[in-house]
């Protein structure tokens, strides 16, 4: 592999942003060196960023490039390649793809299919083809109000790099649906239900958590130490719930819905995480607490771009502005992600580290990133 200089660049570090250079080398950074200079052969990164590449816990992004329509199935392979791409363009050169496991397949008017499988397989496949730009694992979302969640997971092994498994429960009427009727407008309008139907369909959900629920939390907290994955919490609402999960082993809750609950996950040394479209559309869209009071508070650790690719490092460039602190704010997406994760190798800029780095500028308050590389190869 071939070295790479990149200089005059506004250096973010874990505890400090100073002028200097990068060079990065076979796949690592071999030198931090301060200060303006140019050397022969280098890039000049013109005062530009330069931090580490963002690392996404969780994004629902490649389902949207598989379904870009109501009822339209995008071939896989050519999805995932632009999924991909996106997302090297936005500066994330880490992605946990958020794939649920445990489906609905009895109510024909709002069922869900299963497809985590073999969606995973061909997703790791293009992997080790080389045909993809960054570094993917999965998350699997386990829906234990569904009727085949253990079945699922039984598909999976530890060779399948899942790196994250977290434990879902959109049951109506609490957590993120305590207000049924968000619930309602999203799926009368999704699935075209009458009034009638909706209920059934809460009705039915509400019994497979009554009949299931236990039994398959139990079993995907037993399959995430299986494949050796984090394992998540998602939407906790009161401190008990939090209890809970800090019961579970869990060390990052996804997306919790109230300060009470954000407050419990600090108290139980459980990072939270909270959404960057969130975050910078000022609130939450299910009416849950914002992102924002969240951050103003001191219990806001790591941001996911969530449905938003861009969000993530445009979120982040927010709340270094909020804090006042370039470092901090890249560190809910770059180190504190990757300590989340337990990835060990990657988010920080430091010699020996994965030369995982983006360049980013501002035009107009919006981020533009203006090269990433991936293990010193530049990939955007």
């Amino acid at each position: 592999m071939t070295e790479t200089i990149l200089a005059n660049a506004t250096l973010v570090l874990p505890r400090e942003v100073l002028r200097g250079s990068l060079t990065l080398s076979e796949g690592r950074i071999a030198a931090i060196e301060p200060g303006g200079a140019v050397p022969s052969g280098a890039v000049d990164c013109e005062g530009d960023v330069l931090a580490p590449g963002l690392i996404e816990l969780h994004t629902d992004n490649l389902e949207r490039h598989i379904q870009p329509r109501p009822k339209v199935d995008w071939p896989h392979a050519a999805a995932i390649v632009a999924h991909d791409a996106e997302l090297a363009g936005v500066g994330i050169t880490t992605v946990f793809d958020a794939m649920r496991v445990g489906s609905v397949v009895t109510n024909t008017k709002s069922r869900y299919p299963k497809y985590a499988r073999g969606l995973a397989t061909e997703l790791l496949a293009m992997r080790a083809s080389g045909a993809l730009r960054i570094s993917h694992f999965l998350h699997l979302r386990a829906e234990v109000c569904s009727e085949t969640l253990v079945a699922e997971l039984e598909e999976f092994g530890p060779e399948d790099r899942v790196g994250i498994v977290s434990l879902m429960d959109h049951t109506p009427g609490q957590r993120q649906f305590r207000d049924v009727s968000k619930l309602a407008r999203y799926v009368m309008g999704k699935h075209n239900l009458t009034a009638e139907e909706f209920d059934q369909h809460v009705a039915n959900l509400q019994r497979l958590r009554d009949t299931y629920g236990d039994d398959h939390e139990a079993a995907a907290v037993a399959e995430a130490r299986r494949f050796g994955a984090v394992l998540a919490s998602h939407d906790d609402t009161t401190a008990g719930q939090v209890a809970t999960s800090a019961g579970y082993g869990i060390r990052l809750a996804e997306f919790p819905t109230t300060v009470e609950a954000a407050q419990a996950c600090r108290d139980h040394g459980i990072a939270v995480m909270m959404g960057a479209p969130n975050l910078i559309r000022g609130g939450s869209h299910s009416g849950n607490v914002a992102a924002l009071e969240l951050a103003q508070a001191g219990l806001l650790d790591i941001l996911s771009s969530d449905y938003v690719p861009a969000a993530l490092l445009n979120g982040a460039l927010m709340l270094a502005d909020l804090w006042g602190d370039l470092a901090r704010g890249f560190a809910t997406v770059t180190a504190a992600p990757a300590a989340a994760a337990g990835l060990a190798d990657r988010g920080r800029i430091e010699p020996g580290a994965r030369a995982d780095v983006i360049r980013v500028a501002r035009a107009g308050g919006t981020a533009v990133v203006r090269g990433s590389w991936v293990q010193g190869r530049r990939v955007a």
